[in-house]
């Protein structure tokens, strides 16, 4: 190779371009000759998987170009072939938020694997038999995008593996909006509307049955006109300059998760089914007598109803209708173990907790008798030394996620959240103690009891008084119960300063009666029946004195007007407040850190119990 004293841009040897099949405008190749001959080549690369160029390349050209037609790579081509091992800190990390080690990152590395051959084929034979795309010619104007495989290995709440899934996705982020899309929000079910489900089947004896639907996306029909690359490892012998033209959605594409939610909806309505007002994810069919339920997460089904008949009529429809996986009875859903008896429904997250102690090297911890210290202060300016951030949050977010099910972590999780942006040993130590706690408590969970007719809502609302050391903002606590299950529990720091515990409490009602509200909504949606009024249980007289006094006197002429809106709520019988001891607080629990009596007594009295696996 010849060597120069400047670098010439226009001039490509095979050690600046590793030898690969590059992807370019309708699927050309860089022919051989246009690369400058070396009489010694470096050493045979491994292929190099080139990214679809973008459309705006042409204004990006440097002065040195030449016309010569731009090739791009990936990391992987640029950083080589081999991976770093992670270490077990990440390994963890990525297995708590749904990826696994032993799954292959590229195609180069599956190809061998017959389990990955196997599901690689059927991703494809799915794809065919749905009528996705047709193969045609390249059409000038437009410029494919190119599609990767992306392995999974699917496990039970055990951990066990249970299947190997490849899903062939399409390289989105090459799509502008505006020409190649639209719209791409697609809702999904809130936590809150999940667990009234369940507790609402419990209550009334109903069992809640699980479907899945097999490459859900690929259901989702296109209005657009979008073209993508053959498949890598599984290019038709002959066709390889053609490219696929997608009827359907792909995993991948920004308009994909829209586009199958659009079809899911529309035959359900076709089936007869309401969509709730409230709640865009969950659908109703017919009356309180012989309701049918539907909630919606992604490709998630959760079905439960009065009529046994009707719920397996409409398992036997949706499976007619798409390819679908009949998961039997609800037993894991989104990582939550649920457990369905004749006394009732639990709920856990055991097996994810445990992961959590491995990510904090916590699992064989001393476990502590409550997750944070009483009347423990923690500051955003501390002085002691910085810990990184980076695991600090990951075990914070991770800990949030858990509180789905764990009611008694919320205002200590909620607490070491603030700490986020500079996390201190201080931080950390408050943190660990929350793991402590976990250690001693990983078979904890919510249960919801059998009690058939008691189908109302009681609500908890509480506050502290200038709880936060940097900004002597309150925290409000509020948490409801359906019947005498908890399905709704918030622990949140004030927006606003209160000057005084009553009007701590008014701030925490207003926001309670905000939650309230949407409930009980939900509730008469999906059973189809008037609002009923919720109650909302206060212990502090001034607080419920001042809702319902509308005169503005120097106690409240400062309160923001927002905030009065709970004064509305109980004018027009929406809300209806009625004033409770402080021992019979339950929402205490969500306001302040409480000794080990005091939790243990508001543990058991929300409904968090010890489930075993049953």
């Amino acid at each position: 190779m010849q060597s120069h004293s400047s670098p010439q841009p226009h001039s490509a040897s095979p050690e600046a371009f590793p030898a690969a099949e590059s992807v370019l405008d309708a699927g050309e190749e860089v022919s051989e000759t246009s690369r400058t001959p070396s009489p010694s080549p470096a050493p045979a690369s491994p292929q190099v998987e080139h990214v679809t160029p973008l459309e705006d390349d042409e204004e990006r050209l440097d002065t040195y170009h030449n016309d010569e037609q731009l090739r791009y790579r990936t990391i992987d081509g640029i950083l080589g072939g081999e991976q770093e091992v992670p270490p077990p800190a990440q390994r963890l990390f990525a297995e708590l938020h749904l990826t696994h080690s032993g799954e292959p990152i590229s195609y180069a590395e599956a190809k061998d694997d017959p389990a990955w051959q196997a599901a690689m084929k059927e991703e494809l034979r799915a794809v065919e038999r749905n009528g996705t795309w047709e193969l045609v010619s390249p059409r000038a104007g437009h410029r494919p995008i190119s599609l990767k495989w992306v392995y999974k290995l699917k496990k039970d709440e055990k951990g066990d593996v249970i299947k190997h899934k490849a899903r062939l996705v399409a390289r989105g982020f090459v799509q502008q909006e505006g020409v190649d899309y639209e719209d791409v929000f697609a809702p999904v079910a809130r936590i809150e509307s999940v667990r009234l489900l369940l507790a609402l089947a419990a209550q009334e004896g109903w069992t809640v049955h699980h479907m899945d639907v097999k490459s859900a996306f690929l259901n989702g029909e296109l209005k657009e006109e979008v073209y993508v690359q053959q498949p890598p490892g599984f290019a038709i012998p002959g066709e390889e300059s053609k490219v696929y033209r997608l009827h359907k959605a792909l995993y991948g594409l920004k308009q994909a998760p829209r586009a199958w939610n659009a079809k899911l909806d529309s035959t359900l309505k076709e089936m007869g089914f309401k969509q709730s007002k409230h709640e865009a994810a969950i659908y109703r069919k017919g009356s309180e007598g012989s309701v049918l339920l539907v909630g919606v997460y992604v490709d998630d089904l959760i079905i439960t109803g009065a009529v046994k008949d009707e719920v397996k009529a409409f398992k036997e429809r949706m499976k007619s209708t798409f390819e679908m996986s009949d998961l039997g009875l609800l037993s894991f859903y989104l990582g939550i173990e649920v457990q369905q008896g004749k006394n009732g429904t639990t709920m856990r997250q055991t097996h994810y907790a445990k992961k959590i102690l491995e990510l904090g090297s916590m699992s064989d911890c001393n476990p502590a008798a409550t997750p944070m210290e009483e009347r423990l202060k923690l500051s955003k300016h501390s002085t002691a030394k910085e810990v990184d951030p980076t695991q600090y949050r990951r075990l914070v977010g991770s800990l949030r996620y858990l509180v789905h099910t764990r009611p008694d972590l919320a205002f200590s999780v909620g607490y070491v959240s603030r700490f986020l942006e500079k996390p201190t040993t201080e931080h950390q130590q408050a943190v660990k103690r929350v793991l402590r706690y976990l250690a001693g408590t990983l078979d904890y969970g919510l249960q919801f009891k059998r009690a058939p007719n008691s189908a109302r809502f009681v609500g908890y609302c509480d506050s502290d008084l200038a709880g936060d050391i940097d900004s002597s903002k309150s925290t409000t606590g509020c948490l409801f119960f359906f019947g005498n299950s908890l399905v709704s529990w918030q622990s949140i720091k004030q927006r606003v300063v209160a000057l005084s515990s009553c009007e701590a409490e008014y701030v925490a009602m207003t926001s309670a009666a905000t939650q309230a509200l949407w409930l009980s909504r939900l509730l008469a949606d999906l059973l189809g029946r008037k609002v009923e009024t919720v109650e909302l249980r206060v212990d502090n007289k001034s607080a419920i004195a001042l809702a319902k006094n509308p005169v503005f006197h120097d106690r409240s002429k400062h309160i923001r007007v927002k905030q009065h809106f709970i004064r509305d709520c109980i004018e027009e019988g929406s809300i209806r407040t009625e004033y409770i001891p402080t021992a019979d607080q339950l929402a205490d629990i969500l306001t302040k850190a409480l000794g080990k009596a005091k939790l243990e007594d508001m543990r058991s009295r929300i409904g968090i119990k010890q489930i075993k696996k049953g």
